[in-house]
């Protein structure tokens, strides 16, 4: 897997990632939505440069531009409920894409230090020949990502996968390389080094649904 680790180069992206980490500043939701959402911009700008591209002329009021334009289908999925403002920062860039949608969420059997990833909802279009981007804004564990993919299968198998998060753990990344092709990206804002004993990225930013969407009851 090619790993696109945007923080080891310095720009704009790391006043959305502090003010997202900020533990006063995140406490404004709409703000942390409209980081994760500027993030996804960003993620989804540099992804474009590896897409395929096709020259078009373009007619305009003087004359005719020859341009070279993106020539994917693109399919953006993203995991449920965290990952809206992602999906609309990408969609943002990616606007004539089309859209899939999954819940993915931790079901704890028997403690807190243990879990198994539960797929509950799918709603997904034709996947066979396209080009996917699953984003998930956390990658912790990675157990997620995998079985997002996992569940996406019988919908055909893409022509690229790319895969997009904004801050992940060095665990989280090494295991999604494992379960994914060699050619799949993925476009990362920041990777930190550590998952506490619960699974979480530390130092992380917290819960992002939570922060982003309130306070979910536990089930």
């Amino acid at each position: 897997m090619q790993v696109h680790n945007l923080s080891e180069q310095n720009s704009i992206l790391n006043t959305f990632i502090s003010e997202m980490r900020n533990i006063k500043i995140q406490k404004d939701s709409m703000r942390f939505r409209r980081n994760i959402e500027r993030t996804g911009e960003i993620l989804g700008y540099e992804l474009s440069k590896s897409l395929d591209y096709k020259s078009s002329e373009t007619i305009t009021p003087l004359g005719t531009a020859n341009e070279k334009l993106p020539n994917n289908d693109i399919v953006l999925c993203s995991i449920l409920r965290a990952g809206v403002p992602l999906h609309n920062g990408l969609l943002n860039y990616f606007d004539n894409a089309e859209n899939a949608f999954i819940s993915a969420y931790r079901h704890h059997k028997h403690n807190p230090e243990s879990f198994e990833i539960i797929v509950e909802y799918l709603a997904c279009p034709n996947l066979e020949g396209k080009t996917l981007i699953l984003a998930d804004p956390m990658l912790a564990t990675g157990q997620s990502m995998v079985a997002t993919f996992e569940a996406l299968k019988p919908f055909g198998t893409p022509k690229t996968i790319h895969l997009v998060s904004v801050i992940g753990a060095k665990e989280g990344v090494d295991y999604v390389s494992k379960h994914f092709t060699e050619d799949t990206h993925l476009w990362i804002a920041t990777i930190d080094q550590m998952l506490n004993e619960k699974g979480y990225i530390v130092p992380g930013l917290g819960d992002a649904g939570d922060l982003a969407f309130g306070e979910k009851l536990q089930h």
